[in-house]
C-alpha cells in the first residue's frame, strides 16, 4: 500500500485541521506483568510441555500502527493499526 508522507487531518491540541507528518511506529515490548502473561509463566514453569498448540506458520501480514506529527504543535497521535502486506510513503 503507497501512502503520502504527509496528510491533512484533525488535531486534537490545535483544535483544528492541521498537516501531519506520517511515520510508522515499532510495536513495544510486551508487559510481563500484565495477569495474562503472568497466567503463562505460571503454567510454563517446571518441566511441563507446552500448554496449548503452538501458533502454526507465521500471520499473512504485519499490523502497522502510524504516528501523526502535527506541523505546527508538533504533538504526536497514534492511530489505530492495520493490516497491510507492505506499507510505503510516497510524496
Amino acid at each position: 500500500m503507497i501512502m503520502p508522507k504527509t496528510r491533512r487531518t484533525y488535531c486534537p491540541t490545535c483544535k483544528k485541521h492541521t498537516i501531519h507528518k506520517i511515520k510508522v511506529v515499532k510495536k513495544r515490548k510486551r508487559g510481563e506483568l500484565s495477569s495474562g502473561q503472568r497466567r503463562f509463566r505460571r503454567k510454563m514453569a517446571g518441566y511441563r510441555g507446552y500448554p496449548r498448540p503452538k501458533p502454526s506458520g507465521e500471520k499473512p501480514t504485519r499490523k502497522h500502527d502510524l504516528r501523526y506529527e502535527c506541523t505546527e504543535c508538533h504533538k504526536s497521535q497514534t492511530k489505530p493499526g492495520f493490516r497491510v502486506k507492505k506499507l510505503e510513503f510516497k510524496g
